[in-house]
């Protein structure tokens, strides 16, 4: 198996599900006492949404890239950015990086296009769901994505960063989630993106009437699969 290397906490709430996944994936896959070859490297998400808040992604860039080679250098040969939002600079962190990024949007896309779907609601982030890096990646990918109103994107940032980002996790707030990927479906959604790797705190396949893609999951089975 191949070293993966993860650069997290953005949030530390899904960073905890990568590593808890992984670890699942590898003793499923292998059995007996294995467990993944592994390297995290979680920044303080404080400082990330401190320069989120204030467009300054450039500077983020800067940051995630110095946290990219230095996975590079302890070892990883493959590169997992743990959050959706922060591909906005993935370019960027990737400058000079020798080992490969595995894209979250891409493999979230092959997943649904193998389903033979291709209408995706996508329930992220505000950064995610109104700028063009991520949605532009889905819709290369054949993909035509339904967005929610302008009400409900506010909502469903609103509770990632106040709540989610915070591990609370209120059966409110899953209500409200629950209403935001009903109205998607009555508009055309033939299955909803957690697009958000904390979204899956609220919402799976149990309370979603389509097929669910949760970010995280897809992601760490891709990273499996990738790494062998």
């Amino acid at each position: 198996m191949k070293t993966l290397g993860i650069l997290g906490g953005m949030s530390a709430a899904s960073t905890q599900i990568y590593y808890r996944e992984l670890c699942r994936l590898t003793a499923e896959r292998l059995g007996g006492l294995h467990s993944p070859e592994l390297l995290i490297r979680s920044v303080d998400f404080a400082d990330i949404e401190a320069l989120q808040m204030a467009g300054e992604w450039g500077r983020a860039g800067e940051r995630l890239n110095a946290e990219a080679k230095a996975l590079e250098r302890g070892g990883a040969e493959l590169l997992i950015l743990a959050t959706n939002t922060m591909h906005t600079v993935a370019a960027q962190m990737m400058d000079g990086v020798g080992i490969p990024l595995l894209h979250i949007a891409d493999a979230t896309a092959s997943r649904i296009a193998a389903a033979g779907l291709r209408s995706p609601g996508l329930m992220a982030t505000a950064f995610t769901m109104e700028q063009s890096f991520y949605t532009d990646r889905l819709a290369e990918a054949g993909l035509d994505v339904i967005l929610p109103d302008e009400a409900d994107r506010a909502e469903t940032h609103r509770i990632i960063y106040d709540e989610l980002c915070r591990q609370i996790v209120s059966e409110a707030s899953r209500q409200a989630y629950v209403g935001i990927a009903e109205r998607l479906v009555a508009r055309g959604a033939d299955c909803l993106i957690l697009g958000c790797t904390e979204v899956g705190m609220l919402l799976d396949q149990g309370n979603v009437s389509v097929p669910v893609f949760d970010t995280t999951l897809v992601h760490c089975e891709a990273a499996m699969e990738w790494a062998w």
